[in-house]
């Protein structure tokens, strides 16, 4: 099974100029927990998360509403193509801890893909659930 069959065509995404207040408005709006930063040009440069607004921002004492996303974003995060077999979509999810890989095409963002999407497909349960288990291991329960 392709990343194309389990992915999300219709993401949401920031560009880096914007300001991080627009950013939680969308991740709000959208219930979504990432939002891919892209240039003009719709190449991934990023992406930025609640946690990364939380911890570089807010917990910062930086102004949301003057803050640029480009000042808080991840870069060079993981990401997947459209032709990838979703078996590495979950390898990679795992191994990065990450729950969602943005699905990029020649550079531009085409869609995301989450691990709730391939969760879903029967064939894929148990790829699932071992990225699951990966991306928890490190977490500290309190």
């Amino acid at each position: 099974m392709l990343v194309k069959e389990m992915m999300n065509p219709g993401v949401v995404s920031i560009q880096q100029e914007d300001s991080v207040a627009l950013a939680a408005r969308l991740l709000s709006r959208h219930n979504v927990g990432v939002l891919p930063v892209c240039g003009q040009d719709g190449r991934l440069r990023g992406v930025v998360t609640d946690r990364d607004i939380v911890l570089r921002c807010v917990a910062a004492e930086e102004d949301p509403a003057q803050t640029p996303v480009r000042q808080i974003m991840t870069r060079g995060c993981a990401s997947v193509a459209p032709e990838d077999d979703c078996r590495e979509a979950t390898r990679l999810m795992g191994e990065q801890q990450v729950r969602r890989l943005p699905v990029v095409d020649q550079g531009k963002l085409v869609g995301i893909v989450s691990l709730g999407d391939l969760a879903r497909s029967s064939r894929l349960d148990m790829e699932a659930a071992k990225a699951l288990s990966d991306i928890s291991e490190n977490v500290i329960r309190l």
